[in-house]
């Protein structure tokens, strides 16, 4: 016997989700539980490898660079930029328009592509005419399109989690977990400490 709609709105936030994963069926060909751990720990602990790596090589670099260098391959370097703009850009229309998924990384990542652009353009402008020219263009352009490119989608992604029973409606973003326990709903998997 169905469920009702008047039966279901009774029901608390995690009877509803419950009732969500029961019902969605199971991804084939996922990796098991085990190795999707792995690999999460694997790759946080590469990224504080990076950060950690990271922080004498910038150092090093403020302390060793020159403040004046003139650059091969300028032009190639910018032209190859903006086609790489151009072409994230041009998938998160794509995305955009035929309501896929992959709008998320590509909204995001052309969103971080122009903050870099913003940034360069900045800060390899000479004074004068080229440098009010790059201030205008990244602060009426470049980062409020980014930011519509990434708050965009993040909140779209919240919405998601909501519609789909994963968070509260007043849970923030930031606090959604990765839903790997629920892939796998038949098993008991132990808390996280």
């Amino acid at each position: 016997m169905p469920l009702t709609d008047e039966e279901i709105a009774a029901m608390t936030a995690a009877e509803r989700q419950d009732l969500i994963l029961r019902l969605a069926p199971r991804p084939a060909g996922l990796p098991s539980r085990r190795t999707i751990e792995r690999i999460r720990k694997w790759r946080t602990a590469l990224m504080v490898v990076c950060v950690a790596a990271l922080i004498p090589w910038t150092v090093y670099l403020a302390n060793t660079l020159p403040s004046h260098y003139v650059a091969r391959n300028w032009v190639v370097t910018w032209v190859g930029f903006d086609i790489l703009l151009l072409t994230m850009l041009a998938l998160t229309a794509i995305a955009g328009w035929k309501r896929k998924q992959l709008v998320f990384p590509t909204a995001f990542a052309s969103g971080v592509l122009l903050i870099c652009d913003a940034w360069f353009d900045v800060m390899t402008s000479q004074r004068g005419g080229d440098l009010t020219q790059a201030l205008l263009s990244a602060l009426l352009v470049e980062l409020p399109l980014a930011f519509i490119l990434i708050a965009g989608p993040l909140r779209l992604l919240r919405y998601v989690a909501i519609r789909h029973g994963m968070i509260h409606p007043q849970s923030r973003l930031w606090r959604m977990p990765i839903p790997i326990p629920d892939l796998y709903p038949d098993r008991k998997v132990p808390p996280r400490a």
